[in-house]
């Protein structure tokens, strides 16, 4: 457990040199990383959504492309296309920026529901089909995926079964005073903090860190701790859409994840707490009366939780 932790230890030091006072953001995104998912990021403008993305990019030895998603991007600009060779007379294909280990779709809510339809075979199957013919994904692959909840003019909001494709959503939110101050010092400096970050581990490394996840331990009674909970939001009274099972695996994988963070071979109840709302909250719809009412995802969330059990003897 120590070697993991090393790496990952070195790559939050290094992500905190341009994100300050935001450590459980970017534990977040790490453990999404560890867990070979597709974060989404929602906040206001400024508070560093596509900051934290570069520096994580940065920190790590791999391919790195943005697509800086606008109503004129196509899905070939995002997949690839096919073209003839005159020379050769033969097809060929040109990859698009998704064919990348780190990507970075900024704004994804501001293109068309056609090209944000295009992020979902590489987001899920880790490959993209053109043409008839399919190419596989470089490993790792992460999507970052960025937008604005408070801005409604122009876009086009994600559908569901789209959202239920990131693994996780996490906003970053306002700095303290004091953490302003520090990073008004930092970017008063001729060198921005982003320009001088190095990578910290390679590829393989995060590979290896995607295979120890796998191997933390997860009891009979965490399982059924976790299923208890994605039933529980299919049967509450304000969810019209409750988590699927596909939540509660991602439920599960970043819990193991989160432990392996804590230096644990083994899950707890708390893990699994502490990664509830990230992990299930976008996934999960407000029936009509709970909008009316003012209810929010992550308050009924939270009810879940309080109804039910937690597991107190564990193996």
């Amino acid at each position: 457990m120590q070697q993991p932790r090393r790496v990952i230890r070195a790559l939050q030091q290094n992500i905190a040199k341009v994100i300050v006072g935001k450590q459980e953001a970017v534990e977040l995104a790490l453990i999404a990383m560890l867990c070979g998912g597709h974060v989404l990021i929602e906040d206001v403008p400024g508070v560093g959504k596509t900051t934290l993305c570069g520096a994580l990019a940065k920190s790590l030895a791999c391919s790195f492309k943005r697509i800086q998603f606008t109503p004129d991007v196509t899905p070939a600009d995002v997949t690839g296309f096919t073209l003839v060779n005159f020379k050769t007379g033969e097809m060929e294909f040109r990859s698009g920026a998704v064919m990348s280990q780190i990507v970075l779709a900024d704004e994804i809510n501001r293109t068309s529901p056609k090209t944000q339809s295009a992020l979902l075979e590489a987001m899920e199957e880790k490959q993209v089909t053109v043409d008839g013919v399919t190419y596989p994904m470089p490993q790792p692959f992460m999507v970052l995926a960025t937008q604005n909840p408070v801005e409604f003019v122009g876009t086009y909001p994600l559908p569901e079964a789209q959202l239920d494709r990131f693994f996780m959503r996490i906003s970053i939110g306002y700095p303290s005073v004091e953490d302003e101050m520090d990073i008004l010092e930092r970017y008063a400096s001729p060198t921005a903090p982003l320009a001088a970050l190095e990578p910290v581990c390679g590829a393989q490394d995060v590979v290896d860190l995607q295979e120890a996840v796998q191997r933390v331990y997860c009891s009979k009674e965490v399982r059924s701790y976790v299923a208890n909970i994605c039933a529980a939001t299919r049967k509450h009274s304000a969810l019209q859409l409750g988590a699927s099972p596909r939540a509660g695996i991602a439920l599960v994988r970043a819990s193991q994840a989160n432990a392996l963070l804590a230096g644990r071979d083994f899950i707890l109840p708390e893990d699994v707490q502490s990664l509830a709302e990230p992990v299930l909250a976008h996934r999960m719809l407000l029936s009509p009366d709970a909008r009316m009412k003012g209810l929010t995802t992550p308050r009924v969330l939270r009810n879940v939780l309080d109804g039910v059990a937690v597991p107190v003897k564990l193996p």
